[in-house]
């Protein structure tokens, strides 16, 4: 059987990586920012932590003692070696998403504690949209130019695949404005978010494309102020190495308490008296 291409160009995204530059990456330092904040609702101390991370001069001083894992298709992360896992940011590169976290999953201790954390689908819905329309009017068709990214629900279907305990996958918008579309594309350069769709166009696009795409974008997304709006959809996904220590739901069946009991309410059969 003929093994398809890899969605992502990994020596692509490599190069724009090393391009990006510390003043852009204010996506990176939300990131690490909200991990520490859901930490600290976490009533435990980490003593070997580990981040997976294609920057790791965000996360340098995150945790105390952190192993700085490079962004890498084989993760070097040793087996039952970490109480915590976070995947920084990085997984909506990853060509087995579903592998990434199997990895992290491995190197977890029992009750290990994992954080993932990515883009969601709504991520820059607005130039994905205003792209497509502009090419659909210049070219008469179309090429993958915006990264496709995973709806919440199923990456927490991927994420319950990992053989994790107490899986959760919940997330929020940051809306980012931008003086013109075009500023928007710089930005994203300077992240190191340029396409590096393996399938990508090769061939330099046209300036009429990004004329058009610019007036589009412009027209559908602008404020009051002539700024345009751009979405970034950040996703966790949170889940436990299986531990005996964790409570585990009950059967069916096994409830020692009524629900009405403990709410003080009165209980009616909804099908009537029975003969």
């Amino acid at each position: 059987m003929t093994r398809p291409p890899d969605l992502i160009d990994r020596a692509a995204l490599n190069a724009h990586r090393t391009r990006a530059r510390r003043d852009a990456l204010f996506l990176h330092e939300i990131t690490m920012i909200e991990v520490q904040e859901r930490l600290k609702e976490v009533n435990r101390t980490f003593t070997a932590p580990a981040v997976v991370t294609p920057f790791p001069d965000i996360w340098q001083s995150a945790l105390p003692g952190m192993k700085i894992v490079p962004d890498t298709e084989i993760l070097g992360l040793e087996p039952g070696a970490h109480d915590l896992v976070i995947h920084g940011l990085c997984l909506h590169w990853a060509n087995d998403p579903v592998g990434q976290l199997v990895q992290c999953r491995r190197a977890l201790r029992p009750d290990g504690l994992l954080i993932a954390a990515t883009f969601g689908g709504r991520t820059l819905h607005e130039l994905r949209a205003s792209l497509a329309q502009a090419e659909a009017r210049i070219t008469g068709g179309l090429s993958p130019r915006v990264l496709p990214m995973g709806e919440i629900r199923d990456l927490g279907a991927v994420l319950q695949r990992t053989g994790l305990a107490l899986p959760v996958a919940d997330g929020f918008t940051r809306t980012v404005s931008y003086e013109t579309p075009l500023h928007l594309m710089r930005d994203l350069r300077a992240m190191g978010e340029s396409n590096a769709l393996t399938q990508r166009n090769r061939t330099p696009a046209r300036r009429a494309l990004f004329a058009a795409m610019a007036q589009i974008y412009t027209a559908a997304h602008a404020s009051a102020d002539g700024r345009v709006r751009a979405t970034f959809e950040m996703i966790f996904l949170t889940g436990w190495a299986p531990d005996s220590s964790q409570p585990r739901p009950l059967r069916p069946g096994s409830a020692t308490a009524r629900l009405a009991d403990a709410l003080g309410a009165n209980e009616y059969d909804l099908n009537g008296p029975q003969d």
